[in-house]
């Protein structure tokens, strides 16, 4: 279509079972702005890498072809990278995909260029990851202040959007009671989050840093003891 906006899209998968309710197709958007020292997509961090381009009607196209798989519990979640820095082009997929009755999500980290309300507008689920709730060890953990993820999650409860939390937990960073306390008492005050997780630090994405050439930080941390993780998720739900 003419002039239609073009997105840097860095892959997608079209049975994604683990990024929302049932069963959803996922779309990476190339770009994130943090450099979170688990991170395992690395090569989503720069948004003008060689990547497919694509407009939002070519996308729904392929999205729509997958839409007896969803039922009512599926969709299709926008992950990344960081779907929030391709605002323009995530609004329109997201009106595409309510055209067609489609249940939407955005995976994000809650750090983008503003535009909240309209995007959200489209959006049935935010799935919103928490690198911290301290100001200095969120800057510690991902470079950044926090000042643009609070003001993603102000808009979220002015919205009252649905929110599902989740907390990536790394030994010796956060994998104790008391990290565990201060989100518990961070995420006290908001009324509209439906589900809380915490994710245990997998080394999986460690060969994509040596395939890139960029210093791994987390050298020689094992993978988070899976157990451990789930008696810290108890002590947040409880």
């Amino acid at each position: 279509m003419k002039n239609e906006i073009i997105g840097n899209i860095n892959s997608v998968e079209s049975m994604g079972l683990v990024d929302g309710p049932g069963i959803r197709y996922v779309v990476f958007l190339q770009g994130c702005k943090l450099r979170c020292l688990y991170c395992h997509n690395p090569e989503t961090w720069e948004i003008n890498k060689k990547c497919e381009q694509i407009t939002p009607s070519e996308l729904i196209k392929k999205i729509v072809r997958f839409k007896s798989y969803f039922g009512s519990d599926g969709g299709v979640t926008f992950s990344g990278g960081e779907p929030l820095l391709q605002p323009e082009f995530l609004v329109e997929c997201l009106k595409l995909c309510k055209k067609h009755g489609i249940h939407t999500a955005i995976d994000t980290a809650g750090v983008g260029f503003g535009n909240y309300d309209e995007i959200l507008n489209y959006t049935d689920l935010v799935i919103l990851d928490i690198k911290a709730v301290d100001p200095s060890e969120y800057k510690k953990i991902t470079g950044l202040d926090m000042d643009l993820f609070n003001n993603f999650l102000l808009t979220c409860i002015k919205l009252n959007k649905k929110l599902w939390i989740r907390q990536v937990i790394v030994p010796n960073i956060n994998d104790n009671e008391e990290s565990v306390l201060k989100l518990k008492n961070f995420i006290k005050k908001i009324k509209n989050i439906d589900k809380l997780e915490l994710l245990p630090y997998k080394t999986l994405g460690v060969h994509k840093y040596k395939n890139l050439h960029i210093p791994y930080r987390l050298e020689g941390v094992l993978d988070m003891d899976e157990n451990k993780c789930i008696k810290l998720e108890k002590i947040l739900l409880n």
